[in-house]
């Protein structure tokens, strides 16, 4: 996937756990992890815009754009 999720950086500048950031934000710690690990395949815009207010930062401090190993599937683009 093209589109990482740097939570584990937040989280470390911000010297929060994975625990405690679910506890605000009222997600399970599994939903959570799923995005810090890159296994998720989308996130809900209200749950981006949770983040962004707890941990104080724009949408792009948390997503990072990395373009694919696999040469066909930049040519879909």
């Amino acid at each position: 996937m093209a589109i990482r999720v740097r939570l584990d950086r937040m989280l470390l500048e911000r010297n929060l756990t994975l625990t405690q950031l679910a506890a605000t934000m009222g997600l399970t710690l599994a939903n959570l992890s799923i995005l810090k690990t890159n296994k998720a395949k989308a996130i809900r815009f209200n749950t981006l815009n949770d983040l962004c207010r707890i941990l104080q930062c724009q949408p792009g401090d948390l997503l990072e754009y990395v373009p694919d190993d696999d040469p066909s599937e930049q040519s879909n683009a």
